[in-house]
């Protein structure tokens, strides 16, 4: 029977870096994550939660929380080839807690992108070339292999607003172009609707390459409204472009059949990018969403 693991991660909390004062505290994090009902969940930024792989594994078990997958961010440099050996030592601290942990999967995100997500300003060029697209590909591949032949570790590679794997074109590029033994796919919901692609159809055609899946959904009113205002992902986020379920895009029940016909155990992991002005009310945004994709069929058999 195919299952859908239901889990969720810090950045639902509003944690997106490691060491924000405004952030949730780690303990209450996982009290709460415990309390609406999650059995999953994912890192999040390194040194967030405690980074000893006992303390932490016994923080988890008398909560009865188990790890779908590390996470790495903060270090999206893999289209330029001298940036490779800092993200691979990066990555190893990831990976050794994640193994340690009892995980297969590390979540590779590319940021920042090439845009900064508060004043909007292009940082870098909004597209590669063939010479940085290519290093990109060797990039990837070789984490996906060390990871994979050292740890034991899956590489989930995380396409997203404002990075150079955003759109359905690149997506599929990336996964002609990396090695599928090495290289599976993150597929977040809310980011492809963001870039105008359609998951269930991404599911449908690449179904051996979606190894796991952020799930979330974007407002399309606010998503337009950045696009017609040349808006960075970061300031759409401000503006509530990442909505609580089911008020936007994708539809969710799709996905699931989806997810459903192609008939693989899989990781979904509530993913909100919670904007800092939430940070008081992420347990009971927690606790709706995860009745919703229950009502769904996520985090059951079928």
């Amino acid at each position: 029977m195919t299952r859908l693991q239901l889990g969720s991660c810090p950045d639902s909390w509003g944690v997106w870096f490691a060491d924000d004062p405004r952030q949730t505290p780690w303990h209450r994090f996982l009290d709460e994550l415990a309390g609406v009902g999650y059995e999953w969940l994912e890192l999040g930024p390194y040194g967030y939660l405690p980074t000893d792989p006992a303390q932490l594994s016994d923080e988890l078990a008398r909560r009865n929380l188990r790890v779908a997958g590390g996470t790495m961010h903060g270090y999206s440099g893999l289209h330029r080839a001298g940036d490779f050996p800092e993200i691979l030592e990066r990555t190893r601290l990831v990976a050794e807690l994640t193994a340690a942990l009892g995980a297969e999967h590390l979540v590779f995100v590319p940021v920042p992108g090439y845009r900064d997500d508060v004043t909007g300003a292009y940082l870098e060029p909004g597209t590669l070339d063939d010479d940085a697209w290519k290093t990109l590909v060797r990039g990837t591949d070789e984490l996906g292999r060390v990871l994979f032949e050292e740890y034991g570790l899956r590489l989930q590679f995380h396409h997203h607003a404002d990075s150079y794997v955003e759109t359905r074109p690149q997506i599929d590029r990336l996964l002609a172009e990396t090695n599928p033994a090495y290289v599976s796919l993150c597929l977040d919901t809310g980011h492809l609707a963001y870039g105008s692609g359609d998951a269930a159809m991404l599911i449908a055609e690449h179904p051996d390459r979606v190894g796991y899946l952020h799930i979330k959904q974007m407002d399309p009113a606010i998503v337009r409204r950045a696009r017609t205002e040349d808006l960075a992902f970061g300031q759409a986020v401000a503006m509530g472009a990442s909505c609580e379920p089911p008020a936007g895009e994708p539809d969710i029940p799709t996905v699931v059949e989806a997810l459903r016909q192609r008939g693989q155990d899989t990781f979904v992991i509530v993913e909100q990018d919670m904007y800092p002005v939430e940070f008081d009310k992420p347990a009971p945004i927690a606790a709706r969403t995860y009745a919703y994709l229950r009502s769904c069929g996520i985090g059951e058999s079928s």
